[in-house]
This record gives structure tokens, sequence and C-alpha cells, in this order.
């Protein structure tokens, strides 16, 4: 639920209202893993400093294997209106160069068109619907730890109070206060040499290219739309959103011929475009009621906790890692980050895992920021000014003309790329990487793996025939669901991420609530080796039989 309660709850008596995890931003991130702590039954309260969602859009989308994760949760299909499993795209764009994955087999990039506002609304009803605590016009102001929880010092419309909880998860943003107080380094770079201007804009119908819906520019040529286009003076990008207001983004490196004023003004856009494009583009003001976006950003950070975690203190999303948001990553690697957390903090938080499974947060999450980071940092300079990036640019454009090349860097933008490591020897192809959304025949018809995954709960497959990994996880059925069917099918789901081909044959996969596959046999009838790692897989993510 929503509420402004206790804004009046004087602090001797704040105790009352303790919570086994405080969340300290009421963001996606933070509502993603308020939905997780939920679903596994345990207590969390969201503190968030806004009384109401900003009206800005902070990304106009989601990309990569995020879009499946929200299709496990049953949020797809709010998100989009449609009870129809999420499909990859037959292109995107790298450094603002075109990635054609039509040709691709086991494409793993997906692409939701749905701004953040849609999606924090959409998260933040599901939580409430699943008892969260979500107090607005709250935010944090200090804590203090001990072994036994942590005390959050917070800020209320009634004044200053204090919550106890057992664990406290930092998704207050790049400029967490959150990690500052929990001494948590934010090492890295900080850039100053690039101005970026965005707004909301109207296009004459007559430069609206009709073969690419793209702007088709006097005196310069076509501009496709969703990309953006590189010149050797700066970056371009046309957004024509189904049923919003178009936005026109622009880039230049050393902030163009005068000091980027603030606030920045229409006409500071049209400047800008006509120093990219070396003409003018004719745009008006944005058509109807608000709110209207008009941006300009000053230079970038790229930067990495030393730590995700300090003793009951956690990070996640850009409270952990901040980078460039070419390509739209931020909100596929951050809520991915809240889903891998949150059952892990439910299991140790209900005495069924030791503190050693939190730790496995940070040496599964950390991987997967470092990709980020590596591959936003290069996309980066491959859009930058200059005679020697233009001719990188030309010889990468011959290698993303390769299937498997351009696979590869799908499966990067993606994070499909990342492979756990589940601590078992010989270990299936599939074993640590997301599991492909099988579709099976059980005693209810067919389903979808997805659809089994609606719960958060561990999910076990056996589809040998004679059930024999069912029957040896026997011991564990108080804490995972255990599903039996027939003939897998599981026509355009990516394989391995990182390997071409389709995926392997598969008799049972055990899979982890944030939908990672942590064991997995092809053999029709497993033998004692294979079930034997299924117990070891069971045990240490699960913990030992009942």
């Amino acid at each position: 639920m929503t509420t402004d309660i206790p804004a009046d709850i004087p602090p001797e008596i704040s105790a009352e209202f303790s919570a086994d995890v405080v969340i300290a931003g009421g963001g996606p991130n933070g509502l993603m893993l308020a939905c997780e702590l939920s679903l596994a039954g345990v207590r969390p309260v969201v503190l968030e400093r806004l009384t109401a969602r900003e009206e800005e859009n902070r990304a106009n989308g989601l990309v990569g294997q995020v879009i499946r994760v929200l299709d496990h949760r049953g949020l797809y299909e709010r998100l989009t209106g449609s009870a129809e499993p999420p499909r990859p795209v037959p292109g995107f764009v790298f450094g603002a160069l075109p990635l054609d994955l039509s040709a691709v087999e086991d494409n793993p990039l997906h692409i939701l068109g749905v701004p953040q506002r849609r999606v924090e609304q959409v998260l933040e009803e599901r939580a409430t619907e699943l008892g969260a605590e979500i107090r607005r016009g709250h935010e944090l102001t200090g804590l203090s730890q001990d072994a036994e929880g942590v005390t959050a010092e917070i800020a209320g419309p009634g004044g200053p109070y204090r919550v106890r909880a057992r664990y406290l998860v930092g998704a207050d943003g790049g400029r967490s206060l959150t990690r500052k107080l929990s001494g948590i380094g934010f090492p890295g770079v900080t850039r100053d040499d690039t101005v970026s201007r965005a707004a909301h804009v109207s296009i004459p119908d007559t430069l609206i290219d009709p073969a690419t819906g793209g702007l088709d520019v006097p005196g310069y040529g076509v501009i496709p739309p969703f990309m953006h286009h590189r010149t050797e003076h700066g970056l371009i990008a046309f957004a024509p959103f189904p049923g919003r207001l178009p936005m026109l983004t622009t880039m230049e490196w050393g902030g163009g011929e005068e000091s980027a004023p603030s606030p920045m003004s229409l006409d500071e856009l049209r400047s800008s475009v006509r120093r990219v494009l070396g003409v003018d583009l004719p745009f008006g003001p944005p058509e109807g009621e608000g709110p209207h976006l008009l941006r300009l950003l000053t230079g970038g950070n790229t930067r990495l906790a030393d730590r995700f975690r300090a003793g009951r203190v956690l990070l996640a999303g850009d409270a952990a890692h901040v980078h460039s948001a070419i390509g739209g990553p931020g909100l596929n690697l951050g809520l991915q980050d809240t889903v891998n957390l949150g059952w892990k903090l439910a299991a140790v938080i209900q005495g069924r895992a030791s503190e050693e499974l939190l730790d496995t947060y940070e040496s599964e999450r950390r991987p997967a920021a470092e990709r980020v980071v590596l591959h936003t940092q290069a996309q980066s300079a491959l859009i930058a000014p200059g005679a020697e990036v233009t001719a990188l640019r030309g010889l990468f454009a011959e290698l993303l003309r390769d299937p498997r090349n351009a696979r590869h860097i799908a499966a990067t933008m993606s994070g499909a790329d990342l492979r756990y490591d589940m601590g078992t020897a010989d270990a299936h192809p599939l074993t640590g990487r997301f599991a492909p959304d099988l579709t099976i025949e059980a005693d209810g018809g067919a389903v979808r793996l997805a659809e089994l995954a609606r719960t958060a709960r561990p999910l076990l497959l056996d589809l040998t025939g004679d059930a024999a990994a069912a029957k040896e996880a026997s011991g564990w059925h108080d804490r995972i669901h255990t599903v039996t069917g027939r003939s897998p099918a599981s026509p355009g789901s990516p394989g391995p991420s990182g390997a071409s081909g389709s995926s392997p044959e598969v008799s049972a996969l055990l899979v982890r609530p944030d939908g990672y596959v942590a064991w997995a046999s092809s053999s029709p009838d497993p033998d004692e080796r294979e079930l034997g790692a299924l117990r070891a897989a069971l045990t240490r993510w699960f913990g030992p039989s009942a």
C-alpha cells in the first residue's frame, strides 16, 4: 500500500513499525525489489523522497533480457496489454551503427517501447497488490547497523523517525546516500566534454519520410527513426513514439559554438541541430498539454561501487553502478540486480540460507555491470567525432555484417552473454544461463516456463518420463515448485548466451527464482552422477533437504 503514515509517529515508538527490509528509493529498481520480496513472503518498506512519480520520463523503453524477466512475473502482459510472449527484434543499433539481426539464429535481443513512468506505475501497482508498504515523501537521512539489523533514520512529512529492519537496500540512484553512509567507494571517471539536448517537438508532415518514418531533412537527407545518427559534428536522434510526442535529441562534443545555456530553449536545440547537420531543421514547439521535455545534460559518469554490500546494507541499480545511457542498458541492469537479490535476501531472512548466499549477489551482478560499462564505453568511442573514428566505424560496420558478430553484440547488449558460476563441474550447456522459454505439455495442458515462474518460487521441470528428477527432489517439496510433463518445444527461444545454434535438448531443469538454470540434464534417464549434481544444486541454492 502507498502511505504517508507514520508521518506523526514520534521516534520513541517508531520501533513498532519494524520491517524485514527497508528499501531506500521508490523508482523502478526499488519497486521491483519490493515485488520480489513480497512474493517471497518478506515485509519490505519502500522510502521514496518524491510525493508523486516524476512527470519526465528518464527512459523511453526497455532493452534486453529484463523483458523476459518481466514476462516471468506476468508484468510483460501488463505493460503491453497482450498475452503474446515477447519476441526478439529484427534489428537494433550499436554505437550509431545499424545492427541487423534478421539473419541471426536464436536472436537474444528484446525491446519494449514503454516509458519509464509507465513501468514505475505498473511496478507500484503490483507492489501494492502484494502488500508492500510504500511511503512517499519519506527520505532516508541516516543509518546505523549492528549484528542483528539496521536502524534507518528517516525524514517524513511529520518529522524524523526511525525504522528497525533486518537489512537495508539502497536503490536511491547514482548519488546514493545509502552508499555514502555505508562508506562504500564509487570509483570511476567523469567526462565533461559532451552536451546533450533533448526536447519534445512538432515536425511538419512534409518532413516525415514515408518509407522509414524518419526525418527527411532538406539539404541533408533522411535521418532514420529511433537510431542515433552520427555526423562529423555530433549526434542526432529522432524518436516518433506512437501515441506520444516526438522527441528530438542532439549530442555535441565541446559544447558547441557557445556555452550551453540553462535552462535550455528550443532555439538552442535548433542551433545545435544546425551545427550537427550543417542545415536548418524547421520544427516547432510540442503540441497539446504537457509535461513537455526540455532537457540539457553536460558530461557523464562511468562508475562502479567498490563493493555491493557492507554488512546488512546492500546496493542495487544506479546506487551500485552508473554508465552512459547509450543502448538503453540502465533498467536492464538494475531490474535484474533486484530480481537476483530479492529471493536470496528472503531466504536468509527466513532462515533457509546462510548469509553466504548474499555473497553471490555481488559475484554474479558485478560482472554484469562490468559488461555494461564495457559496451557503453565502446559505443561512446564509436560515436565520437574525428576521421579516425570514422575509419573505425567503417571497419566495425563490416564486422557487424557477419551474423555471428551481430549475435555476439546482441547478446552483450541484452545481458544474455552472462553465465553465472553455479559451482558445478562438467555443467550442462544451459547451467548458469537464463532459462529458455520451453513450452511443455503438463496435466493442465500446454504451458510456458515463463508462466510457471509467476510465483517467483524455485522451479523444477521434469520431462524424463519417469519423474526421476522430481523423485530426487522430493525432500525440497516445501521450497520448490515441481512440474512434470512431456515434449518440450521452444520455437524462437534463445539458446545458450554467447553461442550460436538452437537450444540443446533438455529433459530436466532446475530454475532459480531469478530465471537462471541451476542444474540441467539432457538424458531421458539421468544417472546417479547427474542426480547427485541435482541434489548438490538444490542444497547449495535452497538449503538442505527436509
